[in-house]
């Protein structure tokens, strides 16, 4: 787990706050394997081998998977939490529709939803809890628990730990479905100190301090080449875009 505290830019004396931010710095959130007939595989080294081995990124059972082992390398105890997503007219996602940690029974961390929280969320508080990328607050719902961001809710945890491979059949789905949106197009996005840039084969965004810029693109496969390599460093882009 050396070399992934090195790909984040933390050290085995980083807190969890600090951990979880540099984390979100560092790996983006991408779905380009859906794109590349490539299967996800929800084992840890497959995953070691793709984020801190070539450097890549990843959606929720990637990211918050491998971020799992890595916190409990350092000594957390961690469990693995399901979520279905909260549409914008309240429907559901399917079970198992996202994957978001539970450490030490008292925080919250989440480095696989996108645009998220920047730092742990307190599991116990029900205030509004004030992050750098927003206002957050965990709302009782029956036997589960909302995770609202600015008044929104973002998805609906359930409280009962769960084991990696549980989420194996929905991570397929994802990937393999038309109904998913991860199969809409290609993109990449990476949280930085003042907002987020999301590169798609359409257009690029680029959040800054609460401004939000989008500017689309006219070659898109050059622009999502060019644009993979210069905000994500992806050493390997023009392997990827070539089996897009």
């Amino acid at each position: 787990m050396d070399d992934y505290l090195q790909r984040i830019g933390a050290s085995r004396t980083s807190s969890l706050a600090e951990l979880h931010e540099r984390h979100l710095l560092s790996v983006p959130f991408e779905n380009l394997y859906t794109h590349m007939d490539t299967r996800i595989v929800l084992e840890i080294p497959w995953l070691h081998d793709k984020i801190v081995t070539q450097r890549r990124g990843g959606f929720c059972y990637e990211l918050n998977g491998l971020f799992a082992e890595l916190l409990r390398h350092l000594g957390y105890s961690v469990d693995l939490l399901a979520a279905r997503t909260v549409g914008e007219d309240r429907r559901l996602g399917p079970p198992f529709d996202h994957l978001a940690l539970l450490v030490d029974g008292a925080w919250i961390a989440d480095v696989g939803f996108g645009a998220f929280t920047l730092h742990p969320l307190d599991w116990k508080s029900r205030e509004d809890q004030h992050d750098p990328f927003g206002v957050f607050r965990l709302v009782d719902s029956g036997d589960d628990v909302e995770v609202l961001m600015d008044g929104k809710p973002s998805y609906r945890l359930e409280r009962r730990p769960r084991d990696l491979a549980e989420f194996v059949p929905t991570c397929w789905w994802h990937q393999t479905a038309p109904e998913s949106h991860f199969r809409a197009g290609p993109m990449a996005s990476l949280a930085s100190p003042a907002g987020r840039i999301t590169v798609t084969d359409k257009k690029v965004v680029v959040t800054e301090n609460g401004r939000k810029t989008s500017t689309d693109v006219e070659d898109p496969a050059a622009a999502f080449l060019e644009h993979l390599g210069l905000h994500f460093r992806q050493s390997n882009a023009s392997g990827v875009l070539r089996q897009l």
